[in-house]
């Protein structure tokens, strides 16, 4: 392996690896209606993804008290694994990526909002578990954007930070990388656009997660290291 460059890229999974947002949308606004009445916008429902599912509630209705988050909690997964006629897919290429990356001495992980039942069933869908070396998921973590997923899977493979990327499509998983100390890119076919993205300073945001290979494969992790040394 070329010491240079980066050993561990940690994914986010809605949003990043699977076309997922318009589901988790609807469903958000099905349970809202549902329980609490509220009818709620397309952008607030998307400002919320990459957060666990009770804290997206909480974000979107603080009024709510513990007992009725839950209520909205289990309207949500019950649309959301059950009724949501929305297609859930891969984007396309992804598995081919994850063959590459791990044809190159890649290790990959997942870090995500979603909870273990869901990334579970989700993986075993999609047939994705074996390229991963190890995830992490809400609720067996702090949510992001705080560090937490990420220290934990830093410390379990012995990686270093800066040996590390995280790839995400919102500005939670922007920010949990920051808190991490881990560089960032970020992808734009998922919750937010590049201008959004660009704000929490990523290595680079791709207009599509299959074009990762080829700016991994031309950019090395003491090049990005150089570089932030020349700008201090």
């Amino acid at each position: 392996m070329n010491e240079d460059r980066f050993k561990l890229l940690v994914f986010d999974w809605d949003g990043t690896l699977i076309d997922s947002i318009e589901r988790i949308v609807t469903s958000l606004q099905h349970a809202s209606h549902e329980i609490c009445g509220i009818r709620l916008s397309e952008d607030k429902a998307r400002s919320v993804i990459g957060l666990g599912l009770n804290e997206a509630i909480e974000r979107l209705h603080p009024e709510l008290d513990a007992v009725k988050v839950e209520s909205v909690a289990d309207a949500y997964r019950q649309d959301f694994l059950y009724h949501s006629k929305v297609p859930e897919l891969l984007f396309d290429g992804v598995e081919n990526l994850l063959k590459q990356l791990i044809a190159d001495n890649y290790s990959l992980a997942v870090a995500t909002g979603k909870s273990r039942s869901g990334l579970d069933r989700a993986m075993q869908k999609h047939k994705l578990g074996h390229y991963f070396v190890t995830t992490r998921c809400a609720g067996e973590n702090l949510s992001k954007p705080h560090p937490e997923m990420l220290n934990s899977i830093l410390h379990e493979l012995d990686t270093h930070a800066k040996d590390a990327v995280m790839i995400g499509d919102s500005e939670h998983d922007m920010l949990m990388a920051g808190n991490a100390g881990v560089n960032a890119i970020g992808v734009t076919h998922g919750v937010e656009d590049a201008e959004s993205l660009m704000i929490h300073n990523p290595l680079i945001c791709l207009d599509n997660i299959t074009d990762l290979y080829e700016f991994l494969s031309h950019n090395t992790q003491h090049s990005f290291n150089k570089q932030e040394a020349s700008e201090q």
